[in-house]
């Protein structure tokens, strides 16, 4: 193989995670769905440029009525109620906060099309739309702005999209069309359970959340550490600077699952506490620094060979425990990759 043929082979089984920013590439189309996506900011706004973007027939509707005339003037049909937006839609994306999603549920009773979300916590969502034909998902990008305005349409592309998978309750062939939509679109989907979700996402998003907004206090207690703050400081602080609703919501929506982490976290802060008071501190510390830098430096995992997955529930939930995504859907046919390690040692 050429040079180029191999650079090309790399780039095509190398996702980037986590995710950045790149435009978004023309990708080839293989049906139409119509799609209607309920709430309209960031993610919601991002998701109707993306769908509409990959040929989809799309309508979206926003409860504010200058976020709807944004979204006429960018081009874009938009409908004036939720019912009217769900009505003659296949599927429809729920893309408001958690503390809304209950009443905007309540209007789609009668639909009988599949209804997915992008919340970032599972549990409770799963617990409200049982009965219906359902998939949990939530894309894992994002970014400090909100609104219509900070709408991308390559916000997805490459991110993680967690797909949820529930033995005995979800829909395989509702599973696949949302896998093989929202890989169109150039997300890396990743097949779990609402219950696993809520776990990871506690360890890597909500928890941290909080952990730098107690890092944040720091600026309360000494001004002279304000005009010292860099680098370390900014980067561990970056997500205090989002709105508190949102991170109230995730938060006390996965309370269970944040407590639990939570807890440990604190433990792990414990260990340093005892390392900084023993006779020699700086040797105590060292076994413990030298652990979480290994964990750092070998995340993320490199990805290994593209697979085929087998179009089955328990496959597919083995996939995503190994920290795997599928890459792509045709049908029944699905790729899949690993990343190369299996998981990080300490």
């Amino acid at each position: 193989m050429s040079r180029r043929g191999v650079r090309a082979a790399r780039r095509a089984r190398s996702p980037r995670w986590p995710p950045g920013r790149r435009r978004a590439t023309a990708r080839p189309r293989v049906w139409t769905v119509r799609i209607a996506v309920i709430g309209l900011g960031l993610i919601g706004g991002s998701l109707l440029r993306a769908l509409a973007a990959a040929g989809h027939d799309v309508v979206g509707f926003d409860a504010d009525p200058e976020t709807r005339v944004l979204a006429r003037k960018a081009g874009f049909r938009i409908a004036g109620s939720v019912r009217e937006t769900v009505a003659g839609s296949q599927v429809t994306a729920l893309a408001v906060p958690l503390q809304i999603l209950p009443e905007v549920v309540a209007d789609l009773d009668g639909y009988s099309g599949l209804v997915t979300d992008v919340t970032s916590v599972k549990g409770p969502v799963r617990d409200l739309l049982k009965g219906r034909r359902f998939v949990g998902g939530h894309p894992m990008a994002g970014k400090e702005t909100s609104g219509f305005t900070a709408a991308e349409v390559g916000l997805f592309d490459g991110c993680a999209w967690v797909l949820c998978l529930e033995p005995h309750e979800t829909d395989l062939d509702d599973w696949l069309l949302l896998a093989a939509m929202f890989t169109g679109m150039g997300a890396r989907v990743v097949p779990v359970t609402a219950a696993e979700h809520d776990t990871a996402v506690a360890q890597i998003s909500h928890v941290p959340h909080l952990f730098a907004a107690a890092l944040a206090w720091q600026l309360a207690e000494n001004p002279l550490a304000g005009t010292l703050a860099a680098g370390s400081f900014r980067d561990g602080t970056r997500v205090a600077g989002t709105r508190a609703e949102l991170i109230a919501a995730m938060c006390g929506g996965n309370w269970s699952a944040v407590h639990r982490v939570l807890h440990s976290l604190i433990g792990d802060l414990e260990r340093f506490e005892d390392a900084l008071t023993a006779d020699e501190p700086m040797e105590a510390l060292l076994p413990v620094l030298r652990a979480s830098t290994r964990l750092r430096r070998s995340w993320p995992a490199p990805p290994g060979e593209p697979a085929a997955v087998t179009a089955d529930v328990q496959a597919l939930l083995a996939l995503g425990r190994e920290g795997g995504w599928v890459t792509s859907v045709n049908g029944t046919e699905l790729v899949g990759l690993r990343p190369e390690s299996g998981r990080f040692i300490p």
